[in-house]
């Protein structure tokens, strides 16, 4: 394994580490069919001998105290002991099966626990299985690569109390491919709630991708200082400020006239407020404290409690801090010199991606704590102005360094840990965090599937490890008429993301979500639709019909649009398949009577109606009645139609 596969350890590490990087411990699972990849930390230039049961190998550290050695393949069968040794030190891990390897990742609807799972009390109950073995990274964001992980991960054979909060769709997964093949199965859970895919891929997959060079500089300089990280951050947020929102340029300024702006409470999320049920963008709030003479000279601090997702906040018209975090308490040193006697202004330019938005939090802890311990407060209302929604202004640059909003950081701190380790393929359940951006998400998936298959890619090669991505479940209020959708656009990124690869297989979740919660329980059938994939991508089951119909293309004749399916389709509940809608070059679109026929679906186009692209099931919790003849729902998606 070249040295380069490895992040650096640094010889002060290598010297408090274990021999063995932490990936391997007691119980773990081995690839089963390629090369063992065994790595660690050494003192620099120091002789490591390794044996796995009969087995030996040997390694050298090199200067930063990294050594790596393989033994070769094996096929299942007892269970083995691990033991590196160096002049001074020595450690033996046992109980090491070989089968298959499985790393599950993504955001919460892949770190859902099968405690929550429908009957989750029972499936926790029932998970007991020495040859399922579950290893959990636990959450970390770095700014740079580590080799750690927390002293608490390590296998665990499946029991109850493994398993309890271990990925439901994982286990699942996991337990239906052992059954298949008969092999054991190691499960890595590298999961976290609200994470975007951004966050999970590498710098220099980032740097590949382009786009993210400025972000990626900001974070650089954060891993060597926080504050000039923070300073250049801050001026990022700026700049897009300035060409997302010129109307505001004057709205941080004390002799800016708003007494026309509305008032809300300053305690609670502004989608409380008639009008801003769903607002998701940038909203200015601004209230005035009036200080002594006393007060304006002490230092001080602001304190404005949380704000939901990040913002820039002024005192006097000077910026005074960012902040990024739904839940982060905002706590401003203010320099000496910006407060006055007399009237104070604070302004804040709010940005709310996603739910929820504003400054929230008790009002009664709000306004200017002083050096002496008095406090002048900020009362019990802001006066606010709509900004732009997210639509109107994009996404903002959000903080590099915050996990699960940032670059890098979970490759880096859950991921990384991880590489080499020799795995079977991937599991990925992940998106809905990213639904304000579909039109990246086919670009960045691809991205992802292209960094992670690097890193852990065979030892001498080999083809492409397999890749299974869960299609977002349906979430969110029916619509009756035509509706542009994030989710859909997900949706149909990951759709073409699998028709481009033969390698990346689809689970589509699109038919058993729940439109009220974000995380529907029906984990077991994700788990089932994962291993479907698993067994025709990665063991070779190429006959078997694991997703739903999908288009191949459409086409206009005589009158109508056909779109052509890549498999037999039926329709469940009705005699028509529902959920077509035929779209005009200007990007009006309307529902169309669908009829079966002998190799998909044809689409009755309205008298003078000129289509350019059909979608199906667009919405974000679509009602849809299209199967394949197997029960898998056919996948949503958008194309154009050829002449």
């Amino acid at each position: 394994m070249a040295a380069t596969a490895l992040t650096a350890l640094g010889p002060a590490l290598a010297q408090a580490a274990p021999l063995l990087a932490p990936v391997f411990t007691d119980h773990a699972v081995l690839q089963r069919g390629q090369p063992i990849r065994v790595w660690g930390a050494a003192w620099p230039g120091e002789a490591v001998e390794l044996s796995l049961d009969e087995a030996k190998a040997t390694a050298t550290a090199d200067a930063q105290g990294r050594w790596s050695t393989t033994f070769a393949a094996r096929e299942p069968g007892a269970a083995l002991t691990l033991t590196a040794q160096t002049s001074g030190e020595r450690q033996t891990i046992s109980d090491l099966l070989v089968g298959d390897v499985w790393l599950c990742s993504g955001q919460s609807n892949m770190e859902y626990p099968l405690r929550r799972s429908l009957a989750g009390e029972a499936e926790a109950a029932n998970s007991a299985d020495p040859n399922i073995r579950l290893l959990q990274t636990g959450r970390t964001s770095l700014p740079e690569p580590t080799t750690a992980l927390p002293k608490e991960a390590a296998w665990r054979p499946a029991t109850p109390e493994s398993a309890n909060n271990f990925s439901a769709a994982c286990f699942f997964m996991g337990r239906e491919i052992k059954k298949t093949t008969g092999v054991p199965v190691g499960l890595i859970d590298a999961t976290w709630g609200g994470s975007v895919i951004q966050d999970w891929i590498s710098r220099e997959g980032l740097h590949a991708l382009g786009g993210y060079d400025e972000g990626l500089a900001v974070l650089a300089d954060y891993a060597k200082s926080p504050d000039l990280g923070m300073a250049n951050w801050s001026a990022m947020l700026g700049r897009w400020a300035a060409k997302a929102e010129p109307q505001a340029a004057t709205w941080n300024r004390p002799d800016f006239d708003d007494r026309d702006w509305k008032t809300m409470p300053a305690e609670q999320f502004w989608e409380t407020n008639p009008g801003l049920e769903t607002f998701d963008g940038t909203i200015w709030l601004r209230a005035t404290i009036t200080l002594t003479a006393k007060q304006a000279r002490q230092g001080a601090t602001l304190s404005l409690g949380p704000i939901d997702d990040l913002d820039t906040t002024f005192v006097n018209g000077r910026e005074i801090g960012s902040s990024q975090g739904w839940d982060r308490p905002r706590n401003y040193r203010i320099a000496p010199g910006v407060l006055k006697a007399g009237p104070n202004l604070i302004a804040v330019r709010a940005i709310d991606t996603s739910g929820g938005g504003g400054a929230w939090g008790p009002a009664a802890q709000k306004g200017l704590k002083f050096d002496d311990g008095s406090f002048a407060p900020l009362g019990a209302t802001w006066r606010y102005k709509v900004s732009a929604t997210i639509a109107q202004s994009g996404l903002p640059p959000t903080a590099p360094w915050v996990g699960t909003s940032g670059l890098s950081t979970l490759r880096n701190g859950m991921i990384a840990p991880l590489v080499p380790y020799g795995v079977r393929g991937f599991a990925w359940y992940q998106g809905e965090a990213n639904v304000a951006e579909p039109q990246t998400y086919q670009r960045l998936l691809t991205a992802l599937v292209a960094d992670w298959r690097s890193a852990f890619k065979a030892e001498g090669g080999g083809p492409d490890l397999p890749f299974l991505v869960v299609q977002l479940a349906d979430f969110g209020p029916r619509h009756t008429a035509p509706v542009e959708s994030g989710w859909a656009g997900v949706r149909d990124a990951q759709r073409r993301t699998a028709a481009a690869d033969p390698k990346v297989g689809l689970a589509s979740a699109v038919d058993i979500g729940d439109i009220y919660d974000i995380h529907p329980a029906n984990k077991q059938q994700v788990g089932h639709r994962l291993a479907l994939q698993a067994r025709k991508l990665a063991y070779g089951e190429t006959t078997l019909v694991a997703a739903g119909p999908a288009p191949l293309s459409a086409t206009l004749s005589g009158g109508a649009v056909v779109v052509r399916l890549d498999q037999p389709a039926v329709v469940q509940a009705d005699v028509r398949p529902v959920g077509f809608e035929l779209c005009d070059a200007a990007g009006g679109c309307r529902f169309a009577e669908a009829a079966l026929t002998g190799e998909g679906v044809r689409l009755a186009v309205p008298a003078g109606f000129s289509p350019a692209k059909v979608r199906f099931a667009w919405a974000d919790s679509p009602i849809l009645n299209l199967y394949g003849v197997t029960g898998l729902p056919a996948t949503p998606f958008e194309m154009a139609v050829a002449p």
